[in-house]
């Protein structure tokens, strides 16, 4: 069956459907989870928000996320937590991002990383499926969730699963996961969906082993940057890009079920090689920022990787509303008011309402 066509115009995110819904948004300390949270709280929703405490510093906690949601602190490798914050929020939407998200932390943690990522997720659906209220679930993977391919050929969704490290591989593991309760156990009544997410940049990440946090550290210490693998390609995106889309995608799995219950790629027509989006920064941050290459060994990384969102575009009515150039000055310019002192929720809200404005 062909699915619904929605033009771009339609892609704006329905206050009125939010308004009012209740949400239950694991993960939500994370990085991309406060956006999503505080995006969810300016559309009225009633969150409730699953996950272990922030890491300091945080988002989170800096924008004080917590105050107009339910925080519900809790480990999503435990079952019986799980069910009871799925019992409290009674969430008619549920949006799964909470995750392992370090490639590297992956290499030194493949169990945890396997356990909070596979078994996470199984975790989540246990105890969704018995939920009275829900209706859809979005589950948040990765672009690494694909083997690997010709580097010159953008992954499509029904490309091979795989992955030759930890963290790829879990997250292939969370998509089989998903399948088989999509297939097997969620019926008629609840609608599932997978996104695979390119490179996420933002305002507020502090996390270690990513590049623009790396970035700011440096440059705010007046050091260079230490890159590894410069020469990679990544499809780099705001933050604000993938969320629009678990957004939209929660709306349609509301209004049309299992016409949307499949796997999406949510990524830019483009990508860039760490080294040039280095450059990039250093030249907006400005006050002699700079790179160099990183001679410590590091454990190898996928040369290229590249998502075809045509599906999306097609299919969903997403498509991009920031090029690389406005996502890099979007961040830097969050940084630099950070370091100024200006209000983190002030400034997160400011571009979600910028974004949210915009037209593709």
């Amino acid at each position: 069956m062909a699915l619904r066509q929605y033009p771009v115009e339609s892609l704006v995110v329905d206050g009125a459907f939010w308004r009012g819904r209740r949400v239950l948004l694991t993960g939500h300390t994370g990085f991309k989870g406060s956006w999503l949270a505080l995006w969810l709280q300016r559309l009225g929703a009633e969150v409730t928000g699953f996950a272990l405490a922030p890491t300091e510093p945080s988002l989170f906690e800096l924008a004080d996320v917590a105050r107009d949601m339910h925080d519900v602190r809790g480990d999503i490798r435990d079952l019986d937590a799980v069910r009871a914050a799925v019992d409290h929020a009674d969430a008619q939407v549920i949006i799964h991002m909470a995750a392992q998200s370090l490639v590297r932390r992956s290499n030194r943690e493949p169990l945890d990383t396997f356990a909070i990522n596979a078994m996470g997720s199984a975790n989540l659906l246990e105890a969704a499926r018995t939920a009275p209220s829900a209706r859809a679930i979005v589950v948040v993977t990765s672009d690494k969730c694909y083997a690997d391919g010709d580097a010159r050929v953008p992954h499509r969704e029904d490309d091979r699963l795989g992955g030759n490290d930890a963290y790829s591989a879990s997250k292939a593991c969370a998509e089989l996961v998903v399948g088989a309760y999509r297939h097997s156990f969620l019926g008629e009544r609840l609608a599932l969906a997978t996104v695979r997410a390119g490179n996420v940049i933002g305002g507020g990440d502090w996390a270690d082993d990513r590049l623009v946090p790396d970035a700011i550290r440096a440059f705010a210490a007046h050091q260079p940057l230490e890159v590894r693998n410069a020469a990679a390609t990544r499809p780099w995106q705001h933050v604000l890009e993938p969320t629009s889309a678990y957004l939209a995608l929660g709306e349609r799995l509301c209004s049309a079920g299992k016409e949307f219950a499949q796997a999406w790629n949510i990524g830019p027509d483009d990508s860039h090689s760490v080294g040039e989006v280095a450059t990039r920064i250093a030249k907006l941050w400005g006050d002699g920022a700079s790179w160099q290459a990183c001679a410590a060994a590091h454990p190898p990384e996928a040369a290229a990787l590249a998502l075809d969102s045509s599906k999306a575009r097609r299919e969903l009515g997403w498509t991009p509303r920031t090029s690389i150039d406005e996502a890099l000055e979007w961040t830097v310019e969050w940084y630099r008011g950070w370091n100024e002192g200006k209000d983190a929720r002030r400034m997160t809200e400011s571009q979600i309402d910028l974004f949210s404005a915009r037209r593709a």
